[in-house]
């Protein structure tokens, strides 16, 4: 049977366009490079990470990781950026379209930031950051933040980053530790524009 709606974007409006580095206020995202492995291991070796991303990587594991991110750009199912400083390259977080539906316009956030650079609503900022890149050049419909109800800084993140509160999904995610109910933000296209959190 057709369809009765177009796809809001056609198959190949992301994987035709180079992935951006995106300019921020002392921060950039940038792909992310083979000698990043190191750093996203020890991230995921930081117990806040692990207890909200419900991971830990090897440095073989971190190289695969880092890996994927061009495949997954080509075949149009995510996208990921290094969170890095402006000066020095250092890698701060990480920040992803984790999931992408270029039909309906939709894709969903996942971030983290390493414990030295926690406190200045770095997270926040970089989500504007990439928010406005997937809205006014990608043109994507709705941009969606999930989080576990515990994680309270989350919720901040994404409030400061324009993304409201929308619900509660009960019992959606596995944790290490059970079943998580799950906060839904998000933020629509055309929505008004948040102001950018301070530093």
């Amino acid at each position: 049977m057709p369809p009765l709606v177009a796809p809001l974007l056609d198959a190949g409006a992301l994987a035709r366009l180079e992935q951006p580095v995106l300019a921020g206020d002392g921060f950039v995202l940038r792909p992310w490079r083979a000698g990043d492995a190191a750093v996203v291991a020890g991230a995921y070796a930081d117990p806040g990470i692990q207890q909200w991303h419900a991971r830990s990587l090897s440095r073989t594991e971190a190289a695969a990781w880092v890996a994927q991110w061009p495949r997954r750009w080509r075949d149009e199912s995510g996208a990921g950026w290094a969170v890095a400083d402006d000066r020095d390259d250092t890698v701060l977080g990480q920040l992803s379209l984790r999931r992408i539906d270029l039909a309906e316009g939709l894709a969903e956030i996942s971030y983290w930031v390493l414990p030295a650079a926690r406190g200045r609503q770095l997270a926040a900022r970089a989500l504007t950051v990439l928010g406005g890149w997937g809205f006014g050049v990608l043109g994507l419909h709705r941009i969606e933040v999930l989080h576990s109800t515990r994680n309270v800084a989350s919720c901040r993140v994404a409030e400061r980053a324009g993304y409201p509160a929308e619900g509660t999904k009960r019992s959606e995610a596995r944790h290490a530790d059970g079943w998580h109910d799950m906060h839904l933000h998000a933020r629509i296209a055309g929505d008004p524009k948040p102001p950018a959190p301070a530093g």
